[in-house]
């Protein structure tokens, strides 16, 4: 089967979920505009042109009966040659007209109910049946999702291997954003924690500091929608032994919060597993400094483990945890398969230690 068919089939799937949605909610349409759900429904291509945005030039309209690309005049062309590739019928009008498109939906849903990821004046927000089935992978997103984790993470290898002391952190993140781009995949987050900073924040944006006798650098990197997200140390020292501690202290608290990542299993329930793991390695109070992370896929984190949360696990979610102490973090994209969890984010070429029943990854040390 050609990747076009492998898409087209994986787009008539979606199609089929969204309709069957439609009509238990007794809605007319749905109107997806976020880079998230645009990607979801198209199975990965994109509506992007600014990268910051959470709105692309274009959405998806899907109807009982009819589905479109949305768009106007200056970006039809382009999608249909480079994105959608005849998956979609593509309704453009002029870019000066906006008024068109509003009134073509109109006509389409007979001026029904309308709901959407982003809702505008009377639409409704997306049911919780149609957010919950865009968590769970198809295979085709899986694959997509493999290849892109472990091209994110050789990204991090070949960055950080480069590395030098006296880079700032404004030319870590340079480097590591052309290392992304060089693969096609958007650098929609770099953070860079040098020597000095690495103390103070868990979230170091990147600096002009010098990045000193160590770096922190953290990638959440996207294509076909979907999110890498891993976390890497470099060290132009040896650790120290309270560094080398808290590296196997974390890993052990990742160690539980891994093997509480069970399908069926709430994320309030993983995150009591995390304070409680946190304060049994020695270290209470230090889930409050740092969010733990959650599920992920089509957003960074689609939702962030609190207290409180009552959504469960599910076999074909990705999850990105990140646990960390002061100045010492560790994260990888995980999928939850009925076997276990398989970790996506790997390089064969980055160096590991063993934590627990799995290989997990090392400082790179460069004396």
């Amino acid at each position: 089967m050609s990747p076009n068919e492998e898409a087209k089939n994986e787009i008539d799937r979606k199609i089929s979920i969204v309709r069957k949605i439609l009509k238990a909610n007794n809605l007319s349409a749905v109107r997806l505009r976020g880079v998230d759900w645009f990607a979801w429904a198209t199975a990965g291509a994109s509506n992007v042109v600014l990268l910051t945005t959470d709105v692309g030039i274009a959405e998806v309209i899907i109807s009982a009966d009819e589905a479109f690309v949305l768009t106007d005049s200056i970006e039809a062309e382009r999608l249909e040659e480079e994105e959608i590739k005849g998956s979609y019928p593509i309704w453009k009008a002029a870019w000066q007209e906006p008024q068109q498109r509003e009134a073509f939906v109109r006509e389409l849903t007979h001026a029904g109910t309308v709901a959407s990821d982003m809702p505008r004046d009377q639409e409704l927000p997306l049911p919780k049946e149609l957010r919950e089935a865009k968590c769970i992978l198809q295979p085709g997103e899986v694959d997509r999702y493999r290849t892109l984790c472990q091209e994110a993470a050789m990204a991090m290898t070949e960055t950080l291997k480069d590395a030098c002391q006296s880079w700032t952190g404004f030319e870590l993140a340079a480097r590591g954003s052309a290392a992304l781009w060089s693969r096609g995949i958007h650098p929609a987050l770099t953070l860079v924690g040098d020597e000095r900073r690495l103390p103070l924040y868990r979230h170091a944006t990147a600096s002009a500091d010098t990045l000193g006798d160590r770096a922190m650098l953290v990638f959440c990197a996207r294509r076909h929608g979907l999110f890498a997200n891993l976390t890497r140390f470099i060290y132009f020292r040896d650790p120290t032994a309270r560094e080398l501690r808290m590296k196997h202290d974390l890993a052990a608290i990742e160690a539980e919060i891994f093997d509480a990542s069970r399908p069926g299993v709430s994320l309030g329930q993983i995150y009591e597993t995390m304070r409680t793991s946190y304060a049994k390695f020695g270290y209470p109070g230090e889930i409050d400094k740092h969010h733990q992370g959650g599920t992920c896929g089509y957003l960074s984190r689609e939702e962030v483990a609190r207290p409180a949360s009552e959504n469960r696990i599910q076999a074909g979610m990705a999850l990105a945890w990140n646990p960390s102490l002061i100045g010492c973090k560790i994260e990888d994209t995980v999928l939850v398969t009925d076997k276990g969890l398989e970790i996506l984010t790997i390089d064969p070429a980055w160096p590991t230690f063993y934590a627990e029943d799995r290989m997990r990854p090392d400082y790179l040390v460069r004396t």
